[in-house]
């Protein structure tokens, strides 16, 4: 089941808690139904997106214009920058995003590369922080965006510091696509790798998830000692070789790392 299909479930189900408000979980399926590859969208294609009935679906847009946080031009839909405070009290409240910010501006000054935090939520990668200094990829990267996880630096040491269990559930439903012609989609080769990245602290990728892309991400700590987040810095293969990310970049990253865990709870 594809990520798409999987929000679609979720919207439609009819859970048998009375308290479960479906128009409201539509309505979130909706919004996120939009991205950096697709931020206009028609009706029918956000009904396609979300797998809600067209009417359902121009109930909620009709709604989200009425409120503000969505546009319309023609048949096509947009979000507006409204939007952008339904996160904004976690941003600004999460301990992990304010402390973030001054370490991710240093290691990013340090290596003159973009640096960024994120943190696993629903299967993918979430950006909760990032410092750029340049436009490395074909999509912009800031707060808020998603990346799979199998096949990114910062989704490789998550996912290496996960409960058994709970990666056995991760494999079960997320489906292993080839984003380049050096992406791993061996479930039994990424758990080898996985086990690599937990061993040796670190997950470097060298252009699996975009060509001309090589990143390294390391393991941010809580006190407990448990991984509640990981930092990368990416930066073009033609120009950081991977001796040049072990070498370097690597012991900045960690030294970011260990600064930032000390502020966390």
């Amino acid at each position: 089941m594809s990520k798409d299909e999987e929000k679609a479930s979720e919207a439609e189900a009819a859970p048998s808690d009375p308290n479960f408000m479906t128009s409201l979980a539509r309505g979130l399926a909706v919004l996120q139904a939009f991205s950096d590859q697709r931020r206009s969208l028609t009706m029918a294609q956000v009904s396609h997106k979300t797998g809600i009935p067209r009417a359902s679906v121009r109930r909620c847009l009709h709604t989200l214009i009425e409120l503000g946080y969505a546009e319309v031009d023609g048949n096509h839909f947009a979000l507006k920058p409204k939007v952008l405070t339904l996160g904004y009290s976690y941003l600004s409240s999460t301990p992990l995003t304010v402390s973030a910010h001054p370490y991710l501006n240093q290691v990013s000054r340090t290596l003159n590369e973009s640096c960024s935090l994120a943190v696993l939520q629903d299967d993918e990668v979430l950006y909760v922080g990032r410092s750029a200094t340049s436009r490395i990829m074909s999509v912009s990267l800031t707060t808020g965006s998603r990346l799979p996880a199998y096949c990114t630096s910062l989704g490789r040491v998550l996912l290496a510091h996960l409960e058994p269990e709970q990666l056995d559930a991760y494999f079960a439903h997320i489906p292993l696509k080839a984003m380049t012609e050096r992406t791993v989609v061996s479930e039994a080769r990424l758990r080898e790798i996985l086990a690599e990245v937990r061993e040796q602290g670190y997950a470097l990728i060298e252009e699996e998830l975009e060509v001309g892309l090589r990143s390294i991400a390391v393991p941010v700590r809580g006190a407990s000692g448990s991984v509640i987040a990981a930092l990368n810095v990416g930066a073009h293969a033609a120009r950081v070789s991977s001796r040049k990310m072990k070498e370097e970049f690597l012991p900045v990253l960690l030294k970011g790392a260990q600064e930032l865990s000390i502020l966390l709870p």
